[in-house]
């Protein structure tokens, strides 16, 4: 049977045949264009005509056009295909342009709407004169098109349809939204309007440091004058010229005062102009104020050290005067002066102008990923903090937001980001916030949030600022109002850090006879260089058997301070001191002394459960349940944030929450009552529960490094000396801390040890049997024998730990 022919040959050369055709075709029409564009004799200039009576003015567009799919059909050997919507998006934008022309000329020309008339008139002119002498507007389309809808609109309204029919037209035919152009638009000129922004606040920044150096050279030349009658014969008239010092002192301390809160209102007025529009917060002020550091290091230090021999000689003098009032307040110095914020050190800003450029693309990269899984979203807002980019998502009606929080994954695989988080809602917007790292961190400087702070914070002792969110806002937080705070997170998180920073904070804001502190480190290096402050109530406590007696002291301080207010009429520490201010005003009556808050700062929380974890929890927990009345505030903080650190109690009694880095979402919930820090970034990335609130918000941490910690406490250790009080400091001898040295109260306990030692095992069970008692009085032999250390602690289901070794003729045997 003979093979059948393959007739695939043919197919090829029709096809070959075809794309030979398409290529004449195209040199054809490339011919032609360049006859119009030439006009090359009669056969040129008609040609042009012939464009000219369909395109009217706009011909060289349209033969440039053809002139393009001329050469695509004679490169590619194919016409060029357009789907049907760009095809009539290409006809709307040409029909708008057209019309455009056709009105200008048709209003030029002055024609009694006898438009298609003219417009033949003037076109068979050019054509009998083979010449291109008069503008024809647009063409035959134009002018029909104009002669149609001119009695129903006018000329007005045909320019407005037109203008109207060019950009939808492009839109159609490039497959673009018009809400996608609008948001295009509104982030470039927000962009180009913080850039000018940027540049004002830089004046302005240069202006408020011209005007300090100006009140900085006023303040040398009074330091100057006074310089030499002090020098002179200050040692035969202390009292005149001790209080001439004082006066100016204090007169200069007010133009410094006066000079800060203006630069605070210029940056607070910077900072709700810019909270409108994106938040892309560079700390260009660090620059200039790291050249005001080099002046003020060399300028006011001296100065100040020779106010401080000069309080000393005050002191001296005012000691030998025999007043009850001074006797009472002996530790109260009049004369202290906080330390200034040129102590510390400014932080240069890092150059996030690679985070300021990808802000467009991620923005396209979100809307492109949220349409491919049939989400409709509008991206409203971009904010540019100091660690995270937050983008503003506001979802379409019929839109469920578990929809936007499931595509977390894919939308950190669509931006190629480490992690990000989503905040839905946002506290206060109808929208969703996403979280994404920057690719560049701008670290927060301690002295640019102290700075910021509004004049009511600033004067407030306990008022501590923790960092900048994401809109760039100092966040300050009042420890008098938490009233008590827990600070969570893993190693390396930043929990140091923030505490540094309270506590270095209270140190440059309030007095000693302000606040005073009882600082716990079980590890011995975290705040012992604190040691010496004159704000300690007693020496940091480093020894974690000594923690629990120290807590305890604090509850006794509480209940003291309870029945000062019970005797007063008091129902708080605000009124009791209010009333002791009322008192000291009448001479006759005995000096009081003003109560101040006292500031519990536990550094290891978890240590302490472990050491003394019974006698540790009932203080913590009767100092959150009573003691905000009384002005004795707590700040916990933990790197193990589980539940037999953080117990039930604890938590309920301390419901102001930090929460930095963790490693699992089940720390997050012991912390926060819900997950989010688990995708924290660290390096002081925190979230921030205040009480009250719903939701935490997130914070970049400020950082104060350990230099200028020491630099401010070696300034308050000039300032005055610490007066511990006595009463207070823990001691190994206490009632407490001995209690379990005395002799058991049960018969039967030293058995109880000689039967555990054998057994190797214990529980509440095995005694009852042995000794055939009932069940709290096993109970109680086998607490008396953890807190002497015979046996652990429960660990639930298992068995305790026996601690001391079997005895010796036991082992033999």
């Amino acid at each position: 049977m003979p093979k059948k022919k393959n007739k695939t040959p043919k197919k090829s050369k029709k096809v070959q045949n075809t794309g030979i055709t398409w290529a004449i075709i195209g040199l054809i029409q490339l011919a032609i264009v360049f006859l119009a564009f030439a006009k090359f004799g009669i056969l040129g200039k008609q040609v042009a005509n012939v464009f000219r009576l369909f395109f009217g003015d706009s011909y060289l567009l349209a033969a440039g056009l053809c002139a393009i799919f001329g050469l695509v059909m004679l490169i590619y050997n194919k016409p060029m295909h357009f789907n049907f919507k760009r095809s009539i998006g290409l006809m709307i934008a040409i029909l708008g342009f057209l019309l455009i022309q056709s009105s200008l000329y048709f209003e030029r020309e002055l024609v009694n709407n006898a438009f298609m008339n003219a417009f033949w008139y003037e076109m068979s002119a050019e054509f009998s004169r083979a010449a291109i002498t008069k503008p024809i507007g647009g063409g035959v389309i134009g002018a029909l098109c104009y002669q149609m809808f001119y009695p129903l609109l006018g000329h007005t309204g045909l320019r407005v349809i037109a203008i109207l029919f060019i950009p939808t037209g492009i839109l159609m035919f490039f497959d673009v939204k018009f809400a996608d152009v609008i948001q295009k638009f509104q982030l470039f000129c927000q962009l180009f309007i913080t850039k000018n922004h940027e540049a004002g606040t830089k004046l302005k920044k240069k202006y408020g440091i011209m005007r300090e150096k100006q009140s900085q050279k006023k303040e040398r030349q009074q330091a100057r004058d006074l310089s030499d009658p002090l020098d002179s014969e200050s040692s035969l008239f202390p009292n005149v010229d001790d209080f001439k010092v004082e006066n100016k002192a204090n007169h200069s301390q007010e133009k410094k005062n006066d000079s800060s809160e203006s630069l605070q209102e210029n940056s607070s007025s910077i900072e709700s102009t810019s909270e409108q529009e994106p938040q892309i917060q560079f700390s260009d002020q660090n620059q200039d104020e790291s050249i005001k550091n080099e002046q003020l290091k060399n300028e006011e230090l001296p100065k100040s050290h020779s106010f401080a021999e000069e309080d000393k000689k005050i002191r001296q003098e005012l000691e030998n005067v025999d007043h009850d009032e001074l006797k009472q307040n002996k530790a109260t110095n009049t004369q202290y002066k906080k330390p200034p914020l040129s102590l510390l050190d400014a932080v240069k800003s890092a150059d996030q102008s690679t985070d300021k450029n990808l802000i467009i693309k991620n923005t396209q990269t979100l809307q492109a990923t949220f349409k491919s899984f049939g989400v409709n979203v509008i991206i409203k807002k971009a904010i540019l903090g100091p660690t995270i980019t937050r983008y503003e998502v506001q979802p379409a009606v019929g839109v469920k937001v578990s929809r936007i929080v499931n595509l977390a994954d894919d939308l950190a695989l669509a931006l190629a980001a480490k992690d990000i988080r989503i905040e839905a809602p946002i506290p206060g917007k109808p929208f969703i916030g996403i979280e994404v790292p920057n690719r560049t961190t701008s670290v927060v400087a301690f002295k640019d949030v102290m700075q910021n702070q509004d004049s009511k914070a600033h004067n407030d002792p306990m008022e501590v600022p923790l960092g900048k969110d994401v809109s760039g806002k100092t966040i300050s937080a009042n420890l008098a109002k938490m009233p008590h705070l827990l600070i969570a997170g893993s190693t390396g998180s930043g929990k140091s850090v923030a505490i540094n920073t309270i506590l270095t904070s209270i140190l440059m804001k309030a007095n000693p006879d302000q606040v005073k502190l009882i600082l716990i480190d079980p590890k011995m290096v975290e705040l012992s260089v604190y040691n010496g402050v004159p704000h300690l109530l007693i020496p940091v406590v480093t020894d974690s058997k000594l923690a629990a007696n120290a807590l305890s002291k604090a509850v006794k301080e509480m209940e003291r301070r309870y029945k000062l207010f019970a005797a007063s009429g008091a129902r708080n520490m605000t009124e009791f001191n209010e009333k002791v201010r009322i008192n000291n005003q009448d001479k006759t009556k005995p000096v009081m002394r003003v109560l101040p808050y006292i500031l519990v700062v536990v550094d290891e929380l978890s240590d302490l459960m472990m050491v003394g974890g019974h006698d540790v929890e009932g203080a913590i927990v009767r100092l959150g349940q009573m003691a905000r009345a009384a002005g004795i505030h707590m700040i916990l903080a933990t790197q193990r944030p589980s539940v037999d650190v953080i117990t039930g109690l604890i938590k309920a009694n301390v419901p102001s929450r930090i929460s930095f880095a963790v490693s699992s979402g089940v720390d997050s919930r012991t912390i926060l009552d819900q997950t989010g820090a688990e995708k924290l970034l660290g390096r002081g990335d925190l979230l921030y529960m205040p009480v009250g609130a719903s939701k935490p918000e997130r914070i970049q941490g400020a950082y104060v490094s350990s230099h200028e910690v020491e630099k401010v406490i070696s300034w308050v250790k000039e300032q005055q000396k610490p007066d511990y009080d006595e009463g207070m400091i823990p001691q190994k001898n206490d009632e407490s801390a001995n209690s379990t040295d005395d002799e058991p109260e049960d018969e039967f306990y030293n058995q109880a040890v000689d039967l555990v030692r054998r057994q190797q095992s214990a529980s509440v069970s095995m005694l009852q049997r042995r000794f055939r008692i009932g069940y709290n009085r096993a109970a109680r032999i086998v607490d008396e024998m953890e807190n002497r250390g015979v046996i652990g602690p429960s660990e639930g289901s298992k068995p305790r730990q026996v601690l001391l070794p079997p005895k010796k003729d036991e082992t033999n045997n």
